[in-house]
């Protein structure tokens, strides 16, 4: 049976409150091990995904529409105006549920096969990955892995200082895809990616410079890792270096007359994923 919860200050709740405090958030969830997933459908991917429930909150109008996967879980169910007070905004996809993370997964294990493929081969090794350097917006972070996901990347290393694909904003965006596809941070940044050259990764970085190789036209190995940038910067030297080739999206020649020379790292993504699957 739910809790029918009345008040926004009771401890019960302590999971879900603060949550426009962006720092608070992240020092909580660092701290308990947990995070939250917005709406039935991101909630339901989490729960596929074997990540365990804390607790549901949720309002009334939509304590049914998760009855079937939530099992013995806590629920608590409040007002709509008790949970808009809680979240800060009218939460339209009808409850939050706090989710505990599981163990990380370590790089090696990204890169040598995806643990999570439910019809995976038994000898199916990862061939195709994305290595983000110092993405720092979740809602980007939260785009890419929806991008990769839909696309069949196989699984994304991210460097020491990513956001975290489990931020609630990132989960949101990603419409759950973090939960369908495996990824590790790197432990150390600068040498990184002799990990990825360890396992015979073949290393794209993927620039807006126009000399470089076009992502259609690059002669791929078996086993690709794509380089993609932060927002502002794109890729530091030390990685351009490190990669194998630089390859670019051809912009064409009316964009770059009017000054458009490149692409937010989002649409670069999509793109550059495209091309990596071909």
């Amino acid at each position: 049976m739910p809790d029918y919860v009345t008040d926004a200050a009771d401890p019960r709740l302590a999971d879900y409150t603060q949550l426009r405090d962006v720092e608070l958030r992240k020092s909580l969830e660092a701290e308990r091990g947990l995070f939250l997933a917005e709406g039935e459908k991101v909630i339901r991917r989490a729960i596929a995904a074997g990540y365990p429930i804390r607790s549901v909150l949720t309002t009334r109008r939509w304590l049914a529409s998760l009855a079937d996967v939530l099992g013995d879980a806590t629920v608590y169910v409040v007002s709509d105006d008790i949970m808009s007070g809680i979240a800060g905004f009218q939460v339209h996809r009808g409850a939050l549920a706090s989710m505990e993370r599981l163990p990380p997964t370590s790089v090696d294990a990204v890169l040598e096969r995806d643990p999570r493929r439910i019809l995976e081969v038994a000898e199916q090794h990862t061939r195709r990955v994305l290595v983000l350097e110092d993405l720092v917006d979740h809602s980007n972070v939260g785009a890419i892995f929806r991008c990769a996901a839909a696309l069949g990347v196989d699984g994304i290393i991210l460097s020491p200082r990513c956001a975290d694909p489990l931020y609630r904003r990132a989960v949101k965006v990603s419409m759950g895809a973090v939960f369908s596809i495996p990824y590790a941070r790197m432990d150390d940044w600068h040498d990184g990616l002799a990990q990825l050259r360890e396992a015979g990764f073949q290393m794209l970085a993927l620039t807006p410079d126009q000399t470089a190789t076009p992502i259609d036209a690059v002669k791929m190995t078996d086993r690709v890792a794509l380089l993609l940038g932060s927002e502002g910067d794109g890729l530091s030297s030390r990685w351009l270096d490190e990669a194998d080739e630089a390859v670019c999206i051809p912009m064409s020649a009316t964009a770059m007359e009017a000054g458009v020379d490149s692409l937010n790292v989002v649409a670069a993504a999509a793109i550059a994923c495209h091309g990596l699957m071909r």
